[in-house]
């Protein structure tokens, strides 16, 4: 019963809503997965997508760790090795926004940073789905002691700027991800490893790096955000991205929604009408197949980019 109530107050401070049914003592839901919390046992079940990475990143370290007496402290025996070893660990956020700022970001570990984080429930920020506790987590990792991090934010005017110039996201990202490793050596500059996400290849950042980084071993892998450095580094660039859509919401006087669907093309159409054409480029990525509907739909395609469009 105690570890079902500490799970109740996990998922709370994580943005979920509970309720209770029959025969439960809560039961949540959030994107695609659930958890049942059943009062014979009492017995977790988790249903849907996401559940091996709640079971690692949520329940493992934060629940049930402090019954198993055995265990006190993760090590290299019960995740990859690589993880508690000295690296730095890049990821972004913003991306997939047509609001918004870039936000590139990175985080170096060492074996007491990686257990210290994990245990204190540091993940993958997708994983998250509370501002507030983004914002918390961020703070957390910004007091580690002996932490090292650095966060690059392209704004909108700047990032349309730099999305003609190299006309194509993963070349762009390329240069971010080499901005903060540069950034991160200044910093700790014997540091033999830096990791992030899969996006490209691994020579985009390679050929963007500077001399002084270009003797660091960089890899890239599908579900990097396991990593501890990476997460991190994931929850310090959203905190960055939600912390100026909300400065700019407040300064608009209208909310800007995360995203690119419906409700954010009829936000941009709001505000183009309001303020003006100009005032897209200042808020929003035009390269966005949003942002090219949004100024064709009020009249503005003098605007328009001749690029791709993302969205």
């Amino acid at each position: 019963m105690e570890q079902v109530e500490k799970l109740r107050t996990i998922l709370l401070g994580q943005g979920w809503e509970l309720e209770k049914r029959p025969y439960m003592h809560f039961f949540g839901q959030r994107e695609r997965l659930s958890v049942s919390a059943y009062e014979k046992g009492p017995k977790i079940v988790l249903q849907g997508r996401g559940v091996e990475e709640f079971m690692e990143f949520t329940l493992e370290p934060l629940v049930l760790c402090e019954a198993r007496a055995a265990a006190p402290k993760e090590t290299a025996q019960s995740h990859p090795p690589e993880w508690f070893s000295p690296h730095f660990g890049i990821d972004e956020s913003g991306k997939g926004d047509l609001f918004g700022p870039l936000v590139i970001a990175g985080a170096y570990v060492d074996p007491d940073i990686a257990r210290h984080w994990r245990a204190a429930g540091v993940q993958d920020s997708k994983a998250i789905g509370s501002d507030g506790r983004i914002r918390d987590l961020a703070r957390l990792i910004l007091e580690t002691p002996g932490v090292v991090t650095s966060v690059v934010v392209i704004g909108p005017e700047r990032y349309n700027v730099l999305y003609e110039k190299f006309k194509n996201l993963n070349r762009l990202l390329a240069w971010g991800h080499a901005r903060v490793i540069e950034n991160l050596l200044e910093l700790k500059p014997d540091c033999p490893r830096a990791l992030s996400d899969q996006f490209a290849n691994p020579r985009l950042i390679q050929s963007a790096l500077m001399e002084k980084g270009r003797g660091i071993q960089l890899d890239q892998r599908t579900k990097a955000e396991s990593d501890p450095a990476v997460a991190a580094a994931s929850i310090l660039a959203r905190a960055q991205f939600v912390d100026w859509l909300a400065k700019e919401s407040r300064a608009l006087g209208m909310p800007l929604p995360k995203g690119a669907s419906a409700a954010v093309k009829a936000a941009g159409c709001s505000l183009v009408r309001r303020e003006g054409a100009a005032v897209l480029g200042k808020v929003a990525k035009l390269h966005f197949k949003t942002a090219h509907e949004i100024l064709s739909q009020t009249s503005c395609t003098q605007l328009l980019p001749e690029t791709d469009k993302y969205d």
